[in-house]
C-alpha cells in the first residue's frame, strides 16, 4: 500500500510539473472572443544536402513533402542510473519529461534529485563582480587596525599550522587575548604552500577556542558558501551552535547540503527545511530520526522544540533533563535559542565557554549575562564599554533584584557622585565584591573610565596601585600617568607607572627598584620577578641590571627554548604576526601562576622590536597586577 501511495503522489507531481512546461493553455473564453487564427505560413523546403535535385518528386510523381527531423537532447536523472526518467530541454528553456520513472527508481532517489529532476534545485548565479575572493580572508584591513595582508604570505605553513592548532585558546593575559584577536580577524593572505581554506579555518578554530564566537562568524561569513570544504562546514555547524543561530546554517545546507554526512549535519538539515516552509515533512523527519536513535534523544527532542517554531505545524515538545548527564554546545545552543534555560546542576559542572558563550547572547537573561560577565571580561572578550552598557541594563531593569541590581547601583555611583571619596567607595565596593582572582580583575575593567576620572591627589595614594590597575585594564594610559607626581618612588603604584611609561628612553633607577623588591610581598616576590622581566624587555634596564636581578631573582631571563630561539628570530627579521602568534602560543594557561618571568621577557622584548610597544606596555602592567 505504501509503494501505490508513493507512486501515486511522484506521478501526480511529475505530471503536473510535464502539463505546466507544455504550451500556453487552452482559452476558456467562446470563440467569437478569440483572436483570429494566423494566416498559415508558407512551409521552407528543407534544402538537400546528400540526395540529388531529382528526388524532389517520389516514384509516382507527386512531389515529396519535406520532413523536418530532429534529435531530442536527453540528460539523464541525477545519479546516471540506467533506465531512469530523463528530461529534454525545450527551446523556451523549459523543461519537459520524457517519462516517468519507475517505482524502483524513485525509491532510490534523494530529495536533492528530485530537486533537480523538477528543475527547482538552488543553482549559485552570483556575478563575478560580487564574489570574494579568498585572496585575502578577514574583517580587519590593514588601515582600520589589522595586520598587514601579507604578513604571514612568506613564512613556513607548517609553523603557522602548529601555532594556529596547538593553541587551546586559553590565554594567561587580557591584553595577549586582545592582540592576538586582532592578529585572527586581520585581512590576511595564506602563507606560499598552504590552501586559503585550510588557513581560513584554522583560524576561525582558533578564535572559537578562545571563546570569540562573534569574531569567528565574522570571518566564517566573508568566504562564499560555494568555496566551503568540509571543514569549514563543520567549523559553520561549530559557530551556529555557539550563537544558537541554526537558521544561519540555511544557507549553507540550501547549496552545499551534501558537504558532510553524519547525524547533527542530517539533524540541522532538517531544522532549515522546516524553516523553509516545509515544517510538517521536516517535524516528521525529526520524529523518525529519534525512533531510530539517529542522536540522543534529548538531542532530538531539543531539535524539534526548535524546528516546531517555523510555520503553522506547531508541536508541543517537553524537554526533560532527568536522564541527561551532560552539556554539548549543540544542546545549549538549542535550548537557549528556544529560550529555556538549562538545568543549574548541568551549568555548574560546565566549561567557562559556557559563560563566554552567556555573555554574549542576546536571547539570554540579563541576570545570566552579568554572572558570566565577569570571567568573559577577565579573558578580553569583553571591553570596559560593553560591561557598562550590560549593567547599565541591568539598573534600568526593575525587575532584577540582588546582587546583580546592588553592583548596577555601586557601578552608577561610582561614575556620578559629585564627591570623589564616594565614587572611590563605589567602586571599592564593586572590587570586594569579587568571588575570584579574575572576577576582581573584571570588576576593575568595569570601574576603568570611572578610576580614569578619579582627581591625581594624594589624598588617594594609597589606593593609587588599584586605580591605576583599573585604568590601565582598558588602556588609560595617559591618565594614569597623572598619578607619576603623586605615588611614592618604589611604591606598587610605581612599579606600574614604570612599565607604561612612554618615555622608553629614561632607564629606571637601580634605588627605586631595589625598594620595590624589598617591599614586595606577593608569593615567592612574583610581582617583582614580573616588573624585572618587563622593564628588561622594554629595554629599561642596563645589560648589568638585567644580568644582576636574574640571578638575584632566579629568573633565569638568558635561558632558551625551542620557543624562545622562535619568538626571537621573528623579532628579528620583523615579522609582527609570527611573533603575535607565538606570543599567544606561549601564553596559554588558565592564570598568571601559569607564566614565566622568562617567557614574559621574551613576550615583551619581541613585541617591542616588531613595533608593537604600546601592547607589550599593557601586557607587562597586566602581569603585574594580577600576579
Amino acid at each position: 500500500m505504501r509503494r501505490a501511495y508513493l507512486l501515486a503522489g511522484v506521478a501526480l507531481t511529475l505530471t503536473s510539473a510535464w502539463a505546466v512546461a507544455q504550451d500556453a493553455p487552452e482559452s476558456l473564453l467562446p470563440k467569437m472572443f478569440q483572436d483570429p487564427a494566423p494566416a498559415p505560413s508558407p512551409t521552407p523546403t528543407s534544402r538537400a544536402t546528400a540526395a540529388p535535385a531529382a528526388s524532389s518528386s517520389d516514384s509516382s510523381g507527386n512531389p515529396a513533402a519535406p520532413r523536418a527531423v530532429s534529435t531530442p537532447v536527453v540528460q539523464a536523472l541525477p545519479g546516471n542510473a540506467t533506465g531512469q526518467a530523463a528530461q529534454t530541454q525545450q527551446q523556451d528553456g523549459e523543461l519537459a519529461l520524457t517519462r516517468l520513472p519507475t517505482l524502483e527508481e524513485i525509491e532510490k532517489m534523494t530529495p536533492d534529485d528530485f530537486e533537480e529532476l523538477l528543475g527547482s534545485k538552488i543553482q549559485l548565479d552570483m556575478p563575478p563582480a560580487a564574489r570574494r575572493s579568498m585572496e585575502q580572508v578577514g574583517m580587519l584591513a590593514d588601515g582600520e587596525g589589522g595586520l598587514p595582508a601579507a604578513s604571514l604570505a612568506g613564512q613556513n605553513p607548517m609553523l603557522v599550522e602548529l601555532a594556529l592548532s596547538s593553541n587551546r585558546g586559553a590565554l594567561v593575559s587580557r591584553w595577549g587575548h586582545i592582540l592576538l584577536r586582532r592578529a585572527l580577524v586581520s585581512r590576511l593572505q595564506a602563507p606560499a604552500g598552504m590552501e586559503p581554506q585550510q588557513f581560513a579555518a584554522l583560524r576561525i578554530g582558533l578564535l572559537l577556542r578562545m571563546g570569540e564566537i562573534d569574531a569567528a562568524r565574522a570571518v566564517l561569513q566573508d568566504i562564499d558558501i560555494d568555496n566551503y570544504t568540509p571543514t569549514l562546514g563543520e567549523l559553520a555547524m561549530r559557530t551556529y551552535e555557539r550563537t544558537a543561530d541554526f537558521t544561519g546554517l540555511c544557507p549553507v545546507m540550501a547549496t552545499q547540503g551534501k558537504l558532510r554526512d553524519d547525524p547533527q549535519w542530517d539533524v540541522a538539515k532538517a531544522i532549515c527545511e522546516a524553516f523553509r516552509g516545509n515544517s510538517s515533512s521536516a517535524l516528521s523527519k525529526l520524529e523518525r530520526d529519534r525512533r531510530t536513535g539517529k542522536m540522543d534523544n534529548i538531542d532530538m527532542l531539543l531539535a524539534q522544540k526548535y524546528a516546531g517554531a517555523a510555520g503553522k505545524a506547531r508541536r508541543a515538545v517537553t524537554i526533560e533533563w532527568d536522564k541527561v548527564e551532560g552539556m554539548t554546545p549543540w544542546r545549549y545552543g538549542l535550548t537557549i535559542g528556544t529560550g529555556m534555560e538549562p538545568p543549574a546542576r548541568l551549568m555548574n559542572k560546565a566549561s567557562v565557554q559556557y559563560d563566554y558563550t552567556n555573555a554574549l547572547a542576546p536571547m539570554v537573561s540579563l541576570q545570566r549575562r552579568a554572572a558570566s560577565s565577569d570571567r568573559a571580561a577577565a579573558a578580553g572578550i569583553l571591553s570596559n564599554a560593553a560591561m557598562v552598557d550590560l549593567y547599565s541594563q541591568v539598573y534600568a531593569d526593575t525587575d532584577i533584584t540582588g546582587d546583580f541590581q546592588d553592583a548596577a547601583e555601586s557601578l552608577r555611583d561610582a561614575y556620578t557622585l559629585q564627591s570623589p571619596d564616594s565614587r572611590l567607595a563605589a567602586m571599592q565596593a564593586l572590587w570586594n565584591s569579587a568571588s575570584d582572582p579574575a572576577s576582581g580583575y573584571a570588576r576593575k575593567v568595569l570601574t576603568a573610565a570611572a578610576a580614569a576620572r578619579m582627581p591625581a591627589s594624594e589624598d588617594y595614594a594609597d589606593n593609587a596601585a588599584s586605580l591605576i590597575t583599573s585604568m590601565l585594564s582598558a588602556g588609560f594610559d595617559a591618565n594614569a600617568m597623572r598619578w607619576s607626581s603623586v605615588v611614592e618612588k618604589g611604591s606598587p603604584a610605581w612599579g606600574l607607572l614604570a612599565l607604561v611609561s612612554k618615555d622608553g628612553s629614561r632607564s629606571v633607577d637601580a634605588g627605586d627598584l631595589d625598594r620595590y623588591i624589598d617591599d614586595d610581598e606577593s608569593a615567592n616576590k612574583r610581582k617583582a620577578a614580573f616588573l624585572v622581566a618587563g622593564l628588561a624587555g622594554l629595554g629599561r634596564l642596563g645589560e648589568n641590571d638585567v644580568s644582576r636581578y636574574s640571578n638575584d631573582l632566579s629568573l633565569e631571563l638568558a635561558g632558551s627554548t625551542r620557543w624562545t630561539t622562535a619568538i626571537d628570530s621573528a623579532a628579528g627579521r620583523g615579522d609582527a604576526a609570527s611573533v603575535v602568534l607565538l606570543m599567544g602560543f606561549g601564553m596559554q594557561g588558565s592564570n598568571w601562576q601559569r607564566m614565566t618571568p622568562r617567557y614574559l621577557y621574551h613576550i615583551i622584548s619581541a613585541l617591542r622590536q616588531v613595533g608593537m610597544e604600546a601592547e607589550a606596555r599593557m601586557i607587562a602592567a597586566e602581569a603585574v597586577g594580577r600576579a
